[in-house]
């Protein structure tokens, strides 16, 4: 769906790294992203992190469009 479609403008092991590096919490597991299974990742992240869904893709977003200075 569009709504959890994902719009990063790093490629994914660029922003993967930058997550892993901002929330040392999160496992490659975790983070396990294949392009139109977006919910998966953000259901996935949502529960680890204890937050809800727009938070989790504005947060994956934000560090992507921010090359990681979005905290």
């Amino acid at each position: 769906m569009k709504e959890y479609e994902l719009k990063i403008e790093s490629p994914w092991n660029e922003v993967k790294a930058m997550l892993k590096e901002i929330n040392t919490d999160l496992t490659d597991e975790d983070l396990d992203y294949e392009k139109g299974r977006e919910r998966e990742l953000l259901e996935r992240l949502s529960r680890k992190m204890k937050k809800n869904l727009p938070e989790v893709k504005g947060w994956i977003e934000s560090v992507s469009h921010n090359r990681g200075l979005a905290y």
